[in-house]
């Protein structure tokens, strides 16, 4: 199963709460994370939730490198694809 970007939506939320900036759904998955108010720590948490529902551990190094919902969410497929093969 692929992750998509509102699963991000979704996990981000309930680990971090709801994003600062006033920003349409349609737009979230490009909207930098610092513009939506989320932090390394709201990051953090949103991999560890990811880890647990889907499997995938993503890298500090990794994580940090991602900067929009939809990059995470790339992010964590590439994981997995390495991790299957």
């Amino acid at each position: 199963m692929n992750i998509t970007v509102d699963e991000i939506r979704r996990i981000i939320i309930a680990s971090a709460g709801a994003p600062e900036a006033g920003v349409v759904e349609a737009d979230f998955a490009d909207t930098s994370f610092d513009e939506l108010g989320y932090e390394s720590l709201a990051l953090m948490e949103t991999a560890s939730a990811i880890e647990r529902e889907f499997g995938v551990s993503v890298p500090d190094d990794l994580l940090f490198e991602a900067r929009t919902p939809r990059d995470l969410a790339e992010l964590v497929r590439s994981a997995k694809e390495a991790a299957a093969a």
